[in-house]
């Protein structure tokens, strides 16, 4: 049992219609980490609902997202975020000294069918790996 008291790290996930990307990547983190790590995803320009071949994609591989919406991007999410992910919304996305940001080049899977999707989301869960490692690296020692 851990009696670690260090706060969680927490990790914002961006793209701008928070419908696609960001989804399929916080989805990963959350069931990758196992609770470990603070999840947050949002959109600069938020769509009506999840991407469905993203929602597809990922139940193919046993995560469902079906009932995630997409968020607004808020200042306060990026305050409380260790590390910002960013996934195409460019300059729309604020920035705060301190925090450790990353921009994902990723194809953006709208409009498009799960076929489309599925190398994206292999894509995004080898980067949420090599995030986690870096994120819990007491974790993954054995992994070094």
């Amino acid at each position: 049992m851990s009696t670690e008291t260090a706060k969680k790290p927490s990790v914002l996930f961006v793209c701008v219609h928070n419908a696609g990307r960001s989804q399929m990547a916080a989805a990963f983190l959350t069931t990758l980490s196992e609770g470990a790590v603070e999840v947050r995803s949002a959109g600069s320009q938020p769509a009506d609902k999840v991407n469905p071949a993203a929602v597809e994609a990922m139940s193919e591989i046993g995560i469902d997202m079906s009932a995630e919406i997409p968020k607004v991007l808020t200042t306060e999410a990026v305050r409380e975020s260790d590390v910002v992910i960013t996934m195409g919304c460019g300059d729309e996305c604020p920035y705060f000294p301190g925090k450790r940001y990353e921009d994902w080049v990723l194809e953006d899977p709208a409009g498009q069918g799960v076929e489309a999707v599925r190398p994206i989301r292999d894509e995004i869960k080898a980067r949420i790996e090599n995030l986690l490692t870096e994120l819990l690296p007491a974790r993954h020692v054995d992994a070094r």
